[in-house]
Order: C-alpha cells, then structure tokens, then sequence
C-alpha cells in the first residue's frame, strides 16, 4: 500500500441532483482511495455550491459526504480547500468529518514534497468583473449576509445567480488566458519561494504538470467533472491521471 502517496482532485462541481453521473462515478473514485495512498486533498469546488449554517448543509450531497467518511474511517488523511463555490466551510469538515479544512491556502508534505495548495481563484481572472464577483463572493460581509436567510431562501438565490461563478468557462479565451496566468504566477512563487517544492492550483479546469526546474513543479490536477481527472503525488513526483 503507497503510505505516503496523496491523491488531489480538484473542481469536481458535484450537484445536488440524485443520480449525477459526476457524483456516481466520484463514488466509486473514493472506494479505490485507500489503494491508492493515504492522503486525499480536495483542493476547492468539490461540490457546486457549498454553506454552511450553523446546523444545517445541503442534503442533496450527502451520498458522497457519507463516502468520504468511510475514506476516512479506513484512516486516509483528508484535507479540504475551499473554492469559489465551497469556500463556505469551517467546523462541520473539522468535527463530523475529521478532516482539515482551509478556506484558501495551505502548505503540506506531500509525499515527502513541500506543497503550497490553494484552489487558485480570483486574482487571475481575465475579465475585471470576474475579478469583482469572487471578491465580493469570498468577503465575509457577503456570508454574514447570506447566513441571516433562511437555507431554503438562501439556496433558491444561488441556483437563479449561479452562472456569476461560473464565467470563467463561458468560452475557451478565457479558459486559456487564465491558465497561462495561473502557469505564471505559480513560476513566480516557486521563484520566490525556495523552501517550496510544489505549487498546486485547480480552478482553470485546466490540467498541466510543469517542471520549473530541478525536483520543483507547478501541478494542476485539472477538473474531474471533466473526464474524471486528478493527480497523486509520490515520492518520486506529481502525475496526471484519470480515473476510469
């Protein structure tokens, strides 16, 4: 069994619709995890849209909540990251789930490799008004704001506004220019950054294993919803896979 192996995935965007072929087949991803190592990340957008009240959380994604916990159960390691839409997280993750939750960034040894691990979003939007929604989004004001509504109110506005968050994906430029400025701007961190090994980002939905230079990488493990990638990390470096 690879002990010191980590698996990343990435913008899964899992809905709350019964039957999702995206959830189903990250269900049967997350039955073969604790083959493949003993350290899962899950860097930001697992779900579509994700909040936490003070006692309650979506109950359409509670099919894969439950999978996760057998993960866990079986003693893999979880770490979550928050994206622009889960970034909306905190004790329910640390107490009923047993992992460790970040709202942005953290830095982690993977696999004997010094990670700094963030989702990746809101600086490298090309578009300025992309740039404002997830600010504005990811302020806390905006989640006190949101709290104060009923679930039901709360949930009704973010499926009628949900393509805010999503702009990103409206047409390829796009995509493509915020990918190049992701590759650059984790070049420029790791230049910075001598202690660091590895920069991991998602976001883009776009998948690219880059080595900087000796033993050092920029890894973007890509989208799962698109085409059920992710990526491990093992001693002997980062790899992109899919799942099939």
């Amino acid at each position: 069994m690879p002990l010191h192996t980590a698996i990343i995935v990435s913008d899964a965007h899992i809905s709350s619709r019964t039957g999702d072929s995206v959830s189903v087949a990250f269900q049967r991803f997350l039955v073969e995890v604790p083959k493949l190592g003993r350290h899962l990340v899950l860097n930001g957008d697992l779900f579509e849209f994700w909040f936490e009240y003070r006692s309650v959380i979506p109950r359409g994604v509670f099919p894969v909540l439950a999978s996760l916990w057998e993960v866990v159960r079986q003693g893999v390691r979880l770490t979550v990251t928050g994206g622009n839409h889960d970034r909306w997280g905190g004790r329910f993750w640390r107490e009923q789930m047993g992992a460790d939750y970040h709202r942005r960034t953290v830095e982690l040894d993977l696999a004997g490799w010094r990670a700094l691990v963030g989702h990746g979003d809101g600086d490298i939007e090309p578009e300025f008004l992309s740039r404002a929604v997830h600010r504005v989004i990811g302020h806390p004001l905006t989640a006190a704001v949101f709290r104060a509504l009923h679930p039901d109110v709360g949930f009704w506005l973010v499926r009628k506004s949900s393509g805010l968050l999503s702009r990103r994906k409206d047409n390829a430029g796009g995509t493509n220019k915020a990918a190049e400025a992701q590759a650059r701007s984790a070049r420029k961190l790791l230049e910075r950054r001598a202690d660091l090994d590895l920069v991991v980002l998602g976001h883009t939905h776009s998948a690219s294993l880059e080595a900087v230079a000796h033993n050092r990488w920029y890894l973007n493990p890509g989208a799962w919803m698109n085409g059920f990638e992710y990526a491990v990390v093992a001693a002997k470096g980062p790899e992109l896979r899919r799942f099939e």
